[in-house]
């Protein structure tokens, strides 16, 4: 993943002030809850040197209500004299923090890499569809503007939609025949402009994951309308449908049950595709000094690293990695391969560039 936006941090000189939280607020216990949490976050940060306009600057962002839904987290970033990020967290960071010095705190909010999924979900009937646009940064696929303007809803415009008995008589057949094929024309056009609406937005937006649900006889139509790549994508999840209540009830659990298993599967395919670089030459390495060499010469394409088990120096790792337009992606905890929790995937190589067979990069046995 590509973090261009945390540009305006790593461009600053310190002090910096670095604080990570978890804001769910699902009732007035958790509410209270986070009030306390942060106020020990703000005593820390107080001790550290932060200018109390600042620090009440950070609380109001942090403890201002919400209308996102389910659990996540937030992250800011500022100087003593202004937020320069602020950021939603798609889940809670895996530790809450506060810091204050010369350099950002950006591993918690960068350990929460693999849940940054955004999605659309089309919602389609015979008459047209209803999109959702969920970004990583707004962990609710129903809550808040989605971005998508006067694209949120796609109504065909052809309106025949309805098969209807028009007598069962001879003379009535071919009116019978015509009626259903103007029916049929209708939903083919109808999903037509849904299409067309879908393919724009993907063209214009980076999205991980394409979800459908709604009619069956719609969803078959959409399917032949959109282009082979974007058919490709589609995951289709059962029990929408269009004006439906997205934020609870079956369909919640099943976009929630289908997101998991998306990023499950993103998280074996990284661990596989690392793995599988070990063994061709000079396709990656593993190791803090090993990867941090790599950095030092512009050889990382992407640095890959397991949330948890971060060697000593993975700061100075993330920054290089940033400070060099390499990629970075995050190994959850169970994942295994990645000598000393961290590797990179190169660019290129030369002799200077380390082995990328993980047992001769270092005498100590349990990198084999």
């Amino acid at each position: 993943m590509k973090l261009p936006w945390l540009t305006p941090v790593l461009d600053q000189t310190g002090p910096l002030t670095s604080v990570h939280l978890d804001t769910t607020r699902t009732d007035p216990q958790s509410a209270g809850e986070l009030e306390a949490r942060w106020a020990q976050l703000r005593s820390q940060l107080t001790a550290e040197g932060a200018p109390q306009q600042l620090l009440a600057q950070i609380e109001e962002t942090v403890l201002s209500p919400s209308p996102l839904g389910g659990r996540h987290g937030r992250s800011v970033f500022a100087s003593d004299t202004e937020i320069l990020v602020d950021r939603v967290l798609p889940a809670p960071p895996l530790q809450e923090s506060a810091h204050r010095g010369e350099f950002p705190r950006l591993l918690p909010l960068l350990q929460l890499i693999p849940f940054a999924v955004s999605q659309l979900l089309i919602v389609v009937d015979r008459a047209g569809a209803d999109l959702h646009l969920r970004s990583p940064e707004n962990p609710s696929i129903s809550h808040g503007a989605n971005g998508l303007g006067a694209d949120s809803t796609v109504d065909g415009g052809h309106d025949v939609l309805h098969k209807v008995s028009l007598g069962g008589g001879a003379q009535h057949g071919w009116r019978a025949d015509n009626y259903e094929a103007r029916v049929e024309d209708s939903w083919e056009r109808n999903a037509d402009a849904v299409a067309g609406t879908v393919e724009k937005i993907l063209r214009e937006r980076p999205v991980d994951m394409v979800m459908v649900s709604g009619d069956v006889r719609a969803l078959g139509l959409l399917r032949e309308a959109l282009g082979r790549e974007t058919r490709e994508r589609l995951i289709e999840v059962q029990g929408g449908s269009r004006g439906g209540v997205l934020d609870r009830g079956p369909f919640r659990e099943e976009l929630d049950r289908t997101t998991e298993d998306f990023i499950d599967s993103r998280q074996h395919e990284l661990a596989e595709r690392f793995r599988e670089s070990q063994a061709r030459d000079g396709a990656s390495v593993g190791g803090s000094a090993e990867v941090w060499q790599a950095l030092s010469r512009g050889q990382v394409e992407e640095l890959v690293f397991v949330a948890g088990h971060e060697p000593a120096g993975i700061e100075e790792l993330l920054r290089g990695a940033l400070a060099t337009d390499a990629s970075l992606s995050a190994l959850q905890e169970d994942a295994d391969g990645i000598p000393e929790g961290v590797g990179a995937l190169l660019r290129w190589r030369d002799e200077a560039t380390p082995s990328n067979r993980v047992g001769s990069m270092s005498g100590d046995a349990r990198r084999e």
